[in-house]
């Protein structure tokens, strides 16, 4: 015999119960698995989270602190980044490091830059040849509005040469890398201690040849090794003649015992584009090219030069 519950029949409650199983069927229906998709209450898509299976690389400046006996060329190794980076991300340094002072370091190829008045993404987009949205992304910058101050990361390709103010690439032939201001001529003369006696002392040492030498006659062009600014030009001491350039990574690049010039000071001149001609103004025995490299004010060597025979 069916039993009555407070005002229920035992048909009222037959029916609910159906009901009730509908209502249970659908509901589970509502919250299935489609694909890759999951519906929640009320067909709420829920989408699926995507765990990283490795860890992202920190975004943040490295601030490193220099230890005695540190070179940059060791700083640069460890970090897995390139001299120029370093310098590139440390405008103004000199050389010998000091121990204790810190440099800036970018966590992958790149650049670490501090935001200046009026500078934008747009506008550093522009200088370093990437696009405004990967600076504000990479360093979670809400809006395209920075403050002065800021210290960012600019992730970049290392195919991919900065540009000049300009906003022609300065490296359009060889990104990264400093090309034979003479494509195809000997090197006679190498960086280093020497015992030619013209050579002046330097690091201790009686005679110093602070640069390479290139073969190749009177008149013959010289290209721009890289990319960047004159900020000299006309007669020095020994180097007669001479074209100073500061690449856009900050390395100085001083082409001597030049016959003429082909540009001025505060010209942008790009990787490849004439600067002047080989003479033998200057300290100089026979036409040649000296071709020097600074980092941080003190010179080093410029080799490999690509193309250089």
């Amino acid at each position: 015999m069916a039993t009555a519950i407070s005002g229920y029949s035992a048909a009222d409650l037959t029916t609910s119960s159906a009901a009730r199983t509908v209502a249970l069927n659908a509901r589970a229906a509502n919250e299935g698995q489609f694909g890759d998709v999951a519906l929640g209450r009320d067909s709420t898509i829920i989408k699926p989270v995507s765990l990283p299976t490795t860890a992202l690389p920190n975004r943040k400046a490295i601030r490193y602190t220099v230890l005695d006996g540190d070179t940059l060329d060791g700083i640069a190794r460890t970090f897995g980044l390139t001299l120029r980076e370093v310098l590139w991300s440390n405008p103004g340094l000199r050389l010998p490091l000091k121990q204790g002072e810190t440099l800036a370091l970018p966590p992958v190829p790149g650049v670490v830059v501090v935001v200046k008045r009026n500078d934008s993404a747009a506008s550093l987009a522009n200088a370093f040849g990437v696009d405004p949205t990967t600076i504000l992304g990479f360093n979670s910058v809400r809006g395209p509005v920075l403050t002065p101050g800021m210290v960012l990361v600019i992730p970049l390709d290392p195919e991919t040469s900065p540009n000049l103010p300009t906003g022609a690439p300065a490296d359009p032939l060889h990104p990264g890398q400093l090309v034979c201001p003479i494509q195809g001529a000997k090197i006679i003369q190498k960086f280093g201690p020497t015992n030619f006696s013209l050579e002046p002392a330097y690091a201790g040492y009686l005679h110093f040849h602070s640069g390479v030498d290139l073969l190749a006659d009177y008149g013959t062009p010289i290209l721009a090794a890289a990319g960047g600014r004159v900020t000299a030009a006309g007669y020095a001491d020994y180097f007669g003649l001479r074209v100073e350039v500061t690449d856009s990574y900050g390395l100085v690049e001083i082409y001597a015992h030049m016959e003429d010039t082909a540009v001025n000071v505060g010209d942008e001149v790009q990787q490849g584009q004439r600067v002047g001609s080989v003479g033998s103004t200057g300290l100089s025995v026979g036409s040649h090219l000296h071709f020097q490299l600074q980092v941080g004010g003190v010179p080093a060597d410029p080799l490999p030069l690509v193309g250089c025979a």
